[in-house]
């Protein structure tokens, strides 16, 4: 492992979650010179086609699939990789399955870091919690992995949200947060490449001084750690401090 270069796989269910979750600390990573690789398990063929719509719903899945490949592009790091699962149905996917293909992405990444979401699935949708459960089986499995990070909301940030869908952690829990403001504009373009979603996230309406509140700062959870990297300390180095 000590000859890889710093590498972080982030593992989530659908396209956006990379940007609206973390989409500031990939991009920041990536200026550092980490290779940041995303997996997607599904082509998020569910969720909303726009208001007005702006594709038909056979079309929607090959839409979002650009729409991820746009915003990571804006972020700075590698194409993504995608898997095929049904949206809304990861929970009934073959464990042994899914978790021997994120292993395989894994073997050829040989990332030191991987990122998912935590046992809350930050919203509490079924698919978060399924891939986060199945990345968590990966991350033990996998040789040379030294850290499993999950992304989280702090309780303080959710109760200012008000957001009743909102699962949030105490924010003791809460092992790094980082602000992103410094990559600002490449994840507000991270952002607009998803225009199928745009009219279904309710920050994006607010002034820019609370978008910036909500989306400027990101927060994760250390899940599990077996020893020392170097991108783990990279993603340490963006901590500052302030959950």
């Amino acid at each position: 492992m000590s000859g890889d270069p710093p590498a972080l796989m982030a593992v989530f269910a659908h396209p956006d979650d990379e940007t609206f979750l973390c989409g500031g600390t990939l991009a920041m990573l990536a200026r550092r010179g980490v290779r940041v690789q995303v997996l997607t398990a599904t082509p998020g063929q569910a969720g909303s086609r726009g208001d007005p719509p702006l594709c038909r719903p056979d079309e929607l899945a090959a839409m979002r699939e650009q729409e991820l490949r746009c915003a990571c592009a804006a972020l700075g790091i590698e194409p993504p990789l995608l898997l095929d699962y049904p949206d809304g149905h990861l929970s009934e996917a073959d464990p042994e399955r899914i978790v021997a293909e994120i292993l395989i992405v894994a073997r050829e990444v040989r990332p030191q870091v991987m990122l998912t979401f935590g046992p809350e699935g930050v919203s509490g949708h079924p698919d978060h919690i399924a891939i986060g459960r199945f990345a968590a089986e990966a991350f033990h499995r996998a040789e040379d992995v030294v850290a499993l990070y999950a992304r989280a909301l702090p309780q303080t940030i959710a109760a200012m949200m008000g957001n009743p869908q909102i699962r949030p952690v105490p924010d003791e829990s809460i092992t790094l947060a980082v602000n992103v403001m410094p990559v600002w504009e490449a994840k507000s373009a991270a952002i607009r490449c998803h225009r199928t979603q745009l009219s279904g996230t309710p920050i994006l309406s607010a002034p820019t001084d609370r978008q910036q509140m909500f989306l400027g700062r990101e927060h994760f959870r250390r899940l599990a750690a077996t020893g020392a990297g170097p991108c783990w300390r990279e993603i340490q180095g963006l901590g500052d401090g302030n959950p």
